[in-house]
């Protein structure tokens, strides 16, 4: 019932959004127009309010989206191995690549690749950039604002998110 109510909460608030809205950090344009099917979620902040309104009884949920100022999620198919290129990643990458973003997880298979970037200020988390690659797949996750890693491993196993290990020091959360 709740991932339900999310995802509605989700649908209202993209169709809501003005065109001018849908900005990311990252220009993806190039990778967009070689895949077979693409998703493209931006949340800005006044997008982010009106969600955190719907989430009224979910206090968890509200409190990891306060203070977040954007969510630019962009997922993308493609119908062979090999249709997007190093250099494509690279170029996402390459803006990382800031004395303000640290790479804080990498990890790598045969065809696939994982990697988490913490943006820092201030001592605080102030963003994450995510992008996990596959030989037909790429997904890049980008958050703009504050972020409680303690908060994020307790949303784990809410509205359809799989449970996140808690850090060392932080209850699990109850089921």
């Amino acid at each position: 019932m709740r991932q339900t109510t999310w995802l509605g909460v989700l649908a209202l608030c993209c169709v809501g959004m003005p065109a001018g809205a849908q900005t990311c950090p990252f220009n993806l344009d190039a990778v967009a127009a070689k895949a077979k099917e693409r998703v493209d979620v931006t949340l800005d902040s006044t997008t982010l309010q009106l969600a955190g309104r719907f989430l009224s009884s979910d206090s968890d949920a509200r409190n990891l989206l306060a203070g977040v100022k954007a969510i630019c999620i962009r997922n993308y198919e493609f119908a062979r191995a090999g249709e997007y290129t190093p250099d494509d990643l690279e170029r996402v990458r390459h803006q990382l690549r800031t004395p303000l973003w640290n790479r804080i997880v990498y990890a790598q298979d045969k065809n696939e690749s994982s990697e988490i970037f913490t943006r820092t200020e201030g001592g605080r988390i102030t963003g994450v950039a995510i992008v996990a690659a596959e030989a037909k797949e790429l997904h890049v996750v980008y958050i703009d604002g504050p972020i409680d890693l303690d908060k994020l491993s307790q949303f784990g196993g809410k509205l359809g998110i799989p449970p996140i290990p808690a850090p060392h020091g932080v209850p699990k959360p109850s089921k």
